[in-house]
């Protein structure tokens, strides 16, 4: 199931996420273009690198 990811901001760009055995995310203003998927060690990378201090 998709949901709005926490750490997309209010306005209307947004990114989608789904979360199981795998990450996939998606950008909601383009979701016909597809997704991309991330295994669990990178998707934590993923959110380690992009996090704001």
């Amino acid at each position: 199931m998709w949901h709005k990811s926490s750490y997309s901001p209010s306005g209307g760009d947004c990114v989608e996420v789904a979360e199981g055995a795998t990450t996939l995310v998606r950008d909601t203003k383009h979701r016909d273009l597809g997704h991309l998927e991330f295994d669990p060690v990178e998707w934590a990378a993923l959110v380690r690198a992009t996090e704001v201090q």
